[in-house]
């Protein structure tokens, strides 16, 4: 087909492929609501109002149409499964579009992975847009699988699915003008440029907006969001599994400013994926806290096609792809229809038909560590030692203080008082670099659990009351080849093996749900109280997000952004 019959159905001369009937179409750009019919001819929508007649009619006795949702942030590799299995996961809760950073994947295997999630995208049932991830490594503080500069970015300049350059994540660096951030943004300057600046303030948040970067995710609370907001940037307000931002920042959305907001989920765990949902699960939270329907829908679709220049995508009128959801209630918003191009793809919270699976793709291995050199002793410099405390429901950390607990002349694991020794072993060269330190908040009474999940470099995390349970965690995950792993002692109590760059795996994602159920119990058994000890543990590593993180190099002050002694003199 063409435009000229797509014209032609537009003016009733040609019927129509699809006729949605006596619907009650949600029109975000107008604000309004009202009776219409939908004409749909070749993916696009190309009418609405009455007299279209279609091969197929479909008549929705008064429930409502939405443009299909958008997820303006997204890691797929949070979800623990392939683009595929991810698109499965969403697409039955209105999710149509994302837009995905695959700077996990992209840590481990550079170019090559950000190709990996390019090709497993193509001609599903999902739209996936793939930014080009600007920080990999994150920053020189830890030892990632690849290196990506400016020059190895250049050629997805051309790809149609890859809108900008991702999250800009190295924030000192781009506000105090580092060359090879600037390379990139200056690459990418007539693009989208998303950014990722936690707690940055005053000048140097001037500066990271003077750069043209245009959005940001990472805001925890109003007077923040407010200040990034008055700078011109497009606030993508967050609702992950660890990181729940949504409920906190509704207070900054007004009639006034809600143009320059967004929705996005960052990352997102299975069970909460198929549980909860994605970026309808927002929508309905926002609404019951006294949103707006049409402006939570418009914050959820149509704001966010607009901020990465997709004008096809976003609302429902004539030249758009008809991506749509039909919803019976906008106050307790679940999709009972999802159509994508026009075409059924998911009824009554299930897919409507499956398509062929995804070309498999063969990788290189990625979990490479030396058995020999896993020494996971501390031998004891003073008394005081820096602790990473968690924060209950972000991935920012607490920057502690504490007496070290002694035993022979070295520093050990204290569970009285929930001091646990933490491990980041490097994996992608197998050069036996191992940072050493301890964390507060993960409860473990006995064993340990690890996992070559660990934003962003994505080494070999471990955490554990005893040396011997982390050692033969350590190398439980390297046979599996990546993944997860309890263990206490020489015993594995479980394991979720992730052979897709020790990221993914390949199994049905009600599987790695399942799987994923038997961990955390087995965690739990263990002494930890946290409801997903595993996703929080992945955050511990991320040397951009403030206070103080561990990579293979040690233990790193994000808000000095140096490396810093365990002991304090």
């Amino acid at each position: 087909m063409s435009i000229v019959d797509r014209l032609a159905a537009a003016r009733g001369e040609l019927p129509c492929d699809l006729a949605l009937r006596n619907a009650r179409l949600v029109n975000v750009i107008s604000g309004e609501i009202y009776p219409s019919d939908i004409a749909v001819h070749d993916r696009h929508v190309v009418g609405l109002g009455d007299g279209y007649e279609g091969a197929r009619e479909v008549d929705l006795a008064g429930k409502f149409v939405t443009p299909g949702l958008i997820d303006a942030h997204v890691h797929i590799e949070s979800s623990l499964v392939t683009p595929p299995e991810f698109a499965r996961a969403v697409l039955p809760h209105g999710v149509t579009t994302v837009i995905t950073d695959p700077h996990e994947i992209a840590n481990v295997l550079g170019m090559e992975g950000i190709h990996y999630m390019l090709e497993q995208a193509k001609g599903g049932q999902l739209n996936i847009f793939v930014m080009a991830s600007s920080c990999v490594p994150a920053t020189h503080m830890e030892t990632a699988g690849a290196q990506l500069e400016a020059s190895d970015l250049a050629p997805l300049l051309s790809h149609a699915w890859v809108p900008g350059l991702a999250e800009l994540m190295n924030y000192p660096g781009v506000a105090l003008g580092d060359e090879g951030m600037l390379d990139k943004l200056t690459l990418f300057k007539d693009r989208v440029l998303d950014g990722h600046a936690p707690a940055m303030t005053g000048k140097l948040l001037n500066a990271y907006a003077a750069a043209g970067v245009q959005s940001e995710h990472e805001c925890t609370t109003v007077e923040e969001a407010r200040e990034k907001l008055r700078l011109g940037l497009t606030i993508f307000i967050r609702e992950g599994s660890t990181t729940r931002n949504l409920l906190p920042l509704l207070p900054l959305i007004t009639a006034e400013n809600h143009s320059a907001i967004c929705f996005c989920t960052d990352d997102r765990a299975p069970a909460d994926l198929i549980d909860e949902g994605s970026i309808d699960f927002m929508l309905r939270q926002a609404v019951a806290a006294g949103i707006d329907p049409v402006m939570a829908i418009r914050m959820g679709s149509y704001n966010t096609a607009r901020h990465f220049g997709l004008r096809k995508y976003g609302a429902v009128t004539p030249g758009r792809y008809a991506d749509l959801l039909v919803v019976p209630d906008l106050y307790d918003f679940h999709a009972q229809q999802v159509y994508r191009g026009g075409e059924l793809v998911a009824e009554d919270g299930r897919m409507a038909s499956n398509r062929p699976p995804a070309r498999k793709i063969d990788l290189p291995s990625t979990v490479n560590i030396r058995g020999d050199s896993l020494d996971f002793t501390i031998p004891a410099r003073g008394e005081k030692i820096r602790v990473i405390g968690k924060v209950l429901d972000q991935v920012y950390t607490q920057h502690l203080v504490e007496r070290a607990r002694i035993v022979a002349g070295c520093a050990v694991s204290d569970t009285e008082r929930d001091i646990l020794k933490f491990a980041m072993i490097e994996r992608h060269h197998a050069s036996g670099k191992i940072g050493l330190g301890f964390i507060k908040g993960f409860g473990l009474q006995q064993g340990a659990i690890a996992g070559t999940v660990a934003h962003d470099h994505h080494n070999l995390a471990v955490i554990g009351v005893d040396d011997s349970s982390m050692r033969a965690a350590a190398l439980a995950l390297e046979k599996l080849g990546g993944g997860l792993v309890a263990a206490e002692g020489e015993r594995i109590l479980a394991s979720l093996p992730l052979p897709v760059a020790g990221l993914l795996s390949e199994a049905p994602i009600e599987q790695v749900r399942a799987d994923y159920a038997t961990m955390t119990r087995a965690a739990q058994l263990l002494g930890s109280p946290l409801p997903d000890p595993f996703m929080v543990m992945s955050f511990m590593g991320l040397e951009v997000i403030p206070r103080l993180k561990l990579t293979d190099h040690g233990l790193v002050d994000v808000e000095r952004f140096e490396v810093v002694d365990l002991f304090l003199k």
